[in-house]
């Protein structure tokens, strides 16, 4: 996070104060005429507490609506409740950022998680030996600090905020779905919950996202269709986010412009038991260096810039990968197979522009 960016952050408590004193004396910050006045306050706001990033998790002391995703949903709730879409089908992108740094929300929500009740991942001590280093990211996610071993008391601090801004966004996400059930529309609106990526809560002692683990790469997905899915159903199944796409042009009754790199998982709503695809690709890039993996549903296998920087794990076995097996002889078949896998998974992506 850039300086500049963070303190234009009003959910932060020592943003939230300077505005409040501003507005008592200038008026909204919202008010054109005050936009840059404002800015230029927060510039000197920075340069008082010396460059020091300010704390970027605990509670605010606003309320809910107070916060974006807050703001954002009840303009959602707003536009339905209007009526704005007539009779008319109508698609929503609701863009939700928490939990994201800051990881910043109301009291009530840190209450559900008293911090010595959290479980802290715990990674074996040399878990860094067999990897290559490009599989490693140290991102100081919470604002300037390193976390470690020695400092739990500061990673039950992090790890209950980031746990309780995923309760905000649940309350905030059940209001809006009450409006949809009020207003007739909940069956017959197709509801879509995912992500951009996962995150690192200390496993394989890393804070944040940008690697290619299972914390990371695997994404939340939840789906619901009125006469498709059923209620409580889950699945084992691969899909990928380029999957998306297709599968909602096939629920709408809508034919693709243009050639797709996804594949419809219609079918996989129908039936859950159904195969999903063969294999999931990823893709992350450190600095000039892409790093790729492929993920079946029992294996993976990583390269980063080419196949000398290797890593192969069996998620039957080893679900929270602590052992590559890239230079085991005994699975030189299995790495082959991954290897063919990856290069399909390169040249479709590149098939299509």
């Amino acid at each position: 996070w850039h300086e500049q960016i963070m303190f234009q952050n009003d959910e932060l408590p020592l943003v939230t104060k300077a505005r409040k004193i501003y507005e008592a004396e200038n008026g909204s910050v919202d008010l054109r005429a005050n936009r840059k006045n404002w800015k230029e306050h927060l510039q000197k706001l920075s340069t008082q507490t010396r460059g020091q990033t300010p704390p970027g998790y605990g509670p605010t002391g606003l309320n809910d609506e107070q916060h974006k995703d807050g703001k954002n949903v009840r303009q959602i709730i707003n536009w339905l409740e209007q009526k704005k879409h007539g009779e008319k089908p109508f698609f929503i992108a609701c863009g939700i950022q928490k939990p994201h740094v800051p990881f910043l929300a109301p009291q009530k929500y840190f209450d559900l998680y008293p911090q010595k009740e959290l479980k802290l991942p715990l990674s074996p001590s040399n878990d860094w030996e067999d990897i290559p280093k490009l599989a490693m990211v140290k991102r100081f996610q919470a604002f300037g600090f390193e976390m470690g071993r020695e400092n739990d008391d500061l990673r039950r601090q992090y790890t209950q905020a980031y746990h309780a801004c995923i309760s905000y966004i649940d309350a905030q996400l059940g209001l809006l779905f009450k409006t949809l059930r009020d207003h007739n529309l909940w069956e017959n609106t197709i509801v879509i919950f995912t992500s951009d990526h996962g995150y690192h809560l200390g496993e394989h002692f890393m804070w944040g996202k940008v690697t290619l683990f299972e914390e990371c790469a695997r994404v939340p997905f939840i789906i619901r269709v009125p006469g498709v899915t059923q209620k409580g159903t889950i699945t084992n199944a691969l899909v990928e986010l380029v999957d998306f796409h297709p599968t909602l042009l096939e629920l709408c009754g809508l034919k693709a412009k243009s050639p797709l790199q996804g594949k419809s998982f219609v079918p996989l709503l129908r039936d859950p038991d159904s195969p999903g695809k063969k294999y999931a690709y990823t893709v992350v890039s450190r600095g000039t260096k892409l790093g790729r993996s492929i993920r079946t549903n029992d294996w993976r296998y990583a390269e980063w810039g080419d196949s000398t920087m290797a890593e192969l794990y069996n998620l039957k076995d080893d679900p929270q990968e602590y052992t590559n097996l890239s230079g085991k002889p005994a699975f030189v078949t299995q790495l082959k197979k991954m290897k063919q896998f990856l290069a399909q998974a390169q040249k479709m992506a590149k098939s299509v522009n």
